[in-house]
């Protein structure tokens, strides 16, 4: 949760339920945007319908026409811990910083008729969607700054390793990171 003292977002709550494709929230940000749909159930799956359907709709529409990445923060009642789960509205205009971002989001899974629903354990924890948006810019993430990183790691544990073992894999850690 540090990261997000250190990339702050601009946060506005749309009064009521908000304007048709708005969403609950808009996240601003100088480098990108998200308007969030909220919801929040008992049940690990939440079937959209009727109204949840014509939200879920103007979103599509919305993100589409201003080249947004829509997102539903779904909370899941009586977990314990992290219990907010990040999903992706699926749009065909992304470009720049969410189009990199897209492909790591897991969108709405659909169901056998091939409708969109919410299902709480497929979505992204909050706190790996703040990692995501809030990581390093890539600059500063380049392949010398990773490995500059690694030895610094090494030498610290370095009696707790032996020899062979003190250097990283600057593969793994790109993978962990998912760069």
């Amino acid at each position: 949760m540090k990261l997000i003292e250190k990339r702050p977002f601009l946060v506005v709550r749309a009064a009521g339920s908000g304007i048709e494709g708005s969403g609950d929230l808009l996240a601003l940000r100088g480098d990108i945007c998200f308007p969030i749909e909220v919801k929040s159930s008992k049940d690990a799956k939440l079937y959209l319908s009727g109204r949840t359907v014509e939200q879920y709709n103007s979103l599509v529409y919305e993100g589409n026409r201003s080249s947004l990445m829509p997102l539903y923060a779904y909370r899941l009642k009586g977990v314990r811990g992290d219990s907010w789960r990040i999903f992706r509205v699926k749009t065909d205009t992304l470009r720049g910083q969410l189009r990199r971002l897209a492909p790591s989001i897991p969108s709405l899974p659909l169901t056998r008729n091939g409708k969109p629903y919410l299902n709480w354990e497929s979505g992204m924890e909050l706190n790996e969607f703040i990692a995501l948006v809030c990581s390093q810019t890539e600059q500063s993430m380049n392949i010398e700054h990773i490995q500059a990183r690694s030895r610094v790691e090494a030498t610290a544990t370095y009696y707790s390793v032996s020899k062979n073992d003190d250097k990283r894999d600057v593969l793994a850690e790109l993978r962990r990171r998912r760069v």
